[in-house]
Protein backbone atom coordinates (compact mmCIF):
# COMPACT_ATOMS: atom_id res chain seq x y z
CA UNK A 1 0.00 0.00 0.00
CA UNK A 2 0.91 3.33 -0.36
CA UNK A 3 1.72 5.59 2.47
CA UNK A 4 -0.85 7.91 3.57
CA UNK A 5 -1.14 11.38 5.22
CA UNK A 6 -4.14 11.44 8.15
CA UNK A 7 -5.30 15.07 9.15
CA UNK A 8 -7.49 15.68 12.43
CA UNK A 9 -8.28 18.93 13.56
CA UNK A 10 -5.05 18.94 15.66
CA UNK A 11 -2.42 16.14 13.95
CA UNK A 12 -0.99 15.44 11.20
CA UNK A 13 -0.36 11.63 10.92
CA UNK A 14 2.13 10.01 8.28
CA UNK A 15 4.97 7.63 7.79
CA UNK A 16 8.06 8.09 9.78
CA UNK A 17 10.73 9.70 7.91
CA UNK A 18 14.18 9.47 8.93
CA UNK A 19 14.32 12.86 10.17
CA UNK A 20 12.02 11.26 12.86
CA UNK A 21 14.97 9.09 14.05
CA UNK A 22 16.12 11.34 16.42
CA UNK A 23 12.68 12.10 18.03
CA UNK A 24 11.90 8.44 17.95
CA UNK A 25 15.04 7.36 19.85
CA UNK A 26 14.56 10.26 22.64
CA UNK A 27 10.70 9.69 23.28
CA UNK A 28 11.91 5.72 23.86
CA UNK A 29 14.21 6.25 27.03
CA UNK A 30 10.81 7.32 28.59
CA UNK A 31 10.10 4.06 31.25
CA UNK A 32 6.53 3.83 30.60
CA UNK A 33 6.64 3.14 26.76
CA UNK A 34 9.63 0.40 27.76
CA UNK A 35 7.27 -1.04 30.51
CA UNK A 36 4.07 -1.15 28.63
CA UNK A 37 5.30 -1.62 24.88
CA UNK A 38 7.07 -4.55 23.36
CA UNK A 39 10.21 -2.55 22.18
CA UNK A 40 13.68 -2.73 22.99
CA UNK A 41 15.13 -1.86 26.16
CA UNK A 42 17.61 -0.69 26.80
CA UNK A 43 16.53 1.55 23.64
CA UNK A 44 19.47 2.06 21.42
CA UNK A 45 19.42 4.68 18.60
CA UNK A 46 20.19 1.74 16.70
CA UNK A 47 16.83 0.66 17.19
CA UNK A 48 15.29 3.85 16.09
CA UNK A 49 17.16 3.76 12.61
CA UNK A 50 16.21 0.61 11.91
CA UNK A 51 12.44 1.46 12.72
CA UNK A 52 12.21 4.69 11.35
CA UNK A 53 14.57 3.20 7.93
CA UNK A 54 13.83 -0.09 7.24
CA UNK A 55 10.07 -1.28 9.24
CA UNK A 56 8.33 1.26 8.57
CA UNK A 57 8.92 1.25 4.87
CA UNK A 58 8.90 -2.41 5.12
CA UNK A 59 5.34 -2.63 6.94
CA UNK A 60 3.86 -0.33 3.96
CA UNK A 61 5.44 -1.73 1.12
CA UNK A 62 4.11 -5.31 2.52
CA UNK A 63 0.80 -4.00 3.58
CA UNK A 64 1.33 -5.93 6.66
CA UNK A 65 1.78 -2.56 8.96
CA UNK A 66 0.85 0.56 9.09
CA UNK A 67 3.09 2.79 11.45
CA UNK A 68 2.29 6.78 11.83
CA UNK A 69 4.47 9.27 13.43
CA UNK A 70 1.64 11.39 15.06
CA UNK A 71 2.60 15.31 15.11
CA UNK A 72 1.21 18.83 16.05
CA UNK A 73 0.06 20.37 12.65
CA UNK A 74 1.12 23.78 14.71
CA UNK A 75 4.84 22.71 15.13
CA UNK A 76 5.38 19.73 13.58
CA UNK A 77 6.43 17.96 17.08
CA UNK A 78 6.29 13.85 17.15
CA UNK A 79 3.91 13.42 20.29
CA UNK A 80 2.79 9.80 19.30
CA UNK A 81 3.27 6.36 17.24
CA UNK A 82 0.73 4.53 15.91
CA UNK A 83 -0.02 1.56 14.04
CA UNK A 84 -2.01 -0.51 12.76
CA UNK A 85 -0.97 -4.25 11.81
CA UNK A 86 -2.73 -6.61 10.12
CA UNK A 87 -3.77 -9.91 11.47
CA UNK A 88 -5.68 -11.91 9.24
CA UNK A 89 -8.35 -11.34 6.58
CA UNK A 90 -10.39 -8.09 7.34
CA UNK A 91 -8.81 -7.56 10.91
CA UNK A 92 -5.99 -5.20 11.78
CA UNK A 93 -4.54 -4.51 16.07
CA UNK A 94 -4.01 -1.22 16.68
CA UNK A 95 -0.96 0.10 18.97
CA UNK A 96 0.53 3.45 20.37
CA UNK A 97 2.38 5.06 22.52
CA UNK A 98 2.75 8.87 23.71
CA UNK A 99 5.88 10.70 23.86
CA UNK A 100 5.84 11.86 27.89
CA UNK A 101 5.48 15.72 27.54
CA UNK A 102 2.49 15.78 24.94
CA UNK A 103 0.60 12.53 27.72
CA UNK A 104 -2.76 13.87 28.93
CA UNK A 105 -4.06 16.09 26.03
CA UNK A 106 -5.71 13.68 24.17
CA UNK A 107 -3.74 13.30 21.34
CA UNK A 108 -3.66 9.76 20.87
CA UNK A 109 -7.20 9.15 21.37
CA UNK A 110 -7.56 11.58 18.34
CA UNK A 111 -4.78 9.93 16.05
CA UNK A 112 -6.55 6.41 16.97
CA UNK A 113 -10.02 7.76 15.89
CA UNK A 114 -8.42 8.85 12.58
CA UNK A 115 -6.53 5.52 11.96
CA UNK A 116 -9.56 3.54 13.08
CA UNK A 117 -11.83 5.84 10.61
CA UNK A 118 -8.69 5.48 7.58
CA UNK A 119 -8.79 1.65 8.50
CA UNK A 120 -12.25 0.97 7.91
CA UNK A 121 -13.07 3.27 5.04
CA UNK A 122 -9.69 2.99 2.88
CA UNK A 123 -7.40 -0.15 4.11
CA UNK A 124 -10.14 -3.01 3.60
CA UNK A 125 -10.28 -3.54 7.83
CA UNK A 126 -13.81 -4.77 9.17
CA UNK A 127 -12.42 -5.59 13.09
CA UNK A 128 -10.24 -3.49 14.82
CA UNK A 129 -8.53 -4.90 17.64
CA UNK A 130 -6.67 -3.62 20.59
CA UNK A 131 -4.25 -5.51 23.31
CA UNK A 132 -2.67 -3.75 26.14
CA UNK A 133 -1.06 -5.95 29.19
CA UNK A 134 -3.14 -5.73 32.53
CA UNK A 135 -2.43 -2.87 34.12
CA UNK A 136 -1.74 -0.33 31.17
CA UNK A 137 -4.61 2.12 32.37
CA UNK A 138 -3.34 4.75 30.19
CA UNK A 139 -3.42 2.62 26.70
CA UNK A 140 -7.42 0.93 28.11
CA UNK A 141 -8.63 4.85 28.76
CA UNK A 142 -7.36 5.80 24.99
CA UNK A 143 -8.90 2.27 23.88
CA UNK A 144 -12.47 2.89 25.52
CA UNK A 145 -12.55 6.70 24.52
CA UNK A 146 -11.63 5.49 21.02
CA UNK A 147 -14.72 3.38 20.94
CA UNK A 148 -13.78 0.19 21.60
CA UNK A 149 -15.28 -2.58 23.68
CA UNK A 150 -13.46 -4.04 26.20
CA UNK A 151 -14.22 -8.02 25.80
CA UNK A 152 -11.74 -9.56 28.49
CA UNK A 153 -8.65 -10.55 29.81
CA UNK A 154 -6.82 -13.09 27.74
CA UNK A 155 -4.32 -15.37 30.24
CA UNK A 156 -0.59 -15.24 28.74
CA UNK A 157 -1.68 -13.22 26.16
CA UNK A 158 1.31 -10.92 25.74
CA UNK A 159 5.17 -11.87 25.23
CA UNK A 160 7.03 -8.50 26.57
CA UNK A 161 10.50 -8.52 27.49
CA UNK A 162 10.71 -12.57 27.47
CA UNK A 163 7.95 -12.77 30.11
CA UNK A 164 4.10 -13.98 29.17
CA UNK A 165 1.55 -11.55 30.90
CA UNK A 166 -2.07 -11.13 30.61
CA UNK A 167 -3.85 -8.84 28.25
CA UNK A 168 -6.94 -7.03 28.14
CA UNK A 169 -8.20 -7.02 24.93
CA UNK A 170 -11.17 -5.11 23.03
CA UNK A 171 -12.44 -4.85 19.43
CA UNK A 172 -14.29 -1.39 17.09
CA UNK A 173 -16.31 -2.69 14.22
CA UNK A 174 -17.13 0.10 11.70
CA UNK A 175 -20.30 0.31 12.89
CA UNK A 176 -19.44 1.47 16.33
CA UNK A 177 -18.69 4.20 14.08
CA UNK A 178 -21.53 4.49 12.09
CA UNK A 179 -19.32 3.19 9.15
CA UNK A 180 -21.25 0.55 6.77
CA UNK A 181 -18.84 -2.63 6.81
CA UNK A 182 -18.12 -4.51 3.66
CA UNK A 183 -19.54 -8.26 5.20
CA UNK A 184 -22.77 -8.17 7.18
CA UNK A 185 -22.02 -8.83 11.19
CA UNK A 186 -24.24 -11.60 12.66
CA UNK A 187 -23.73 -11.09 16.71
CA UNK A 188 -23.74 -14.17 18.43
CA UNK A 189 -27.04 -15.74 20.53
CA UNK A 190 -27.47 -15.13 23.80
CA UNK A 191 -26.54 -18.81 25.52
CA UNK A 192 -29.59 -20.70 26.46
CA UNK A 193 -30.06 -20.76 30.63
CA UNK A 194 -31.28 -23.47 32.02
Amino acid sequence: MDPVFLTTERLLLRPFEPADTDAVFLACQDSEIQRWTTIPSPYELDHADMFVAHIVPDGWRDDTVYNFAVLTRSGGELVAAMSAIRRGEGRAEIGFWAAKPHRGRGYVTEAAGAVAHWAFTTAGVERLEWRAEVGNGASRAVAEKTGFVIEGTQRSGILNKGVRRDSWTGALLPSDLGLPATHQYQPGEPADRA
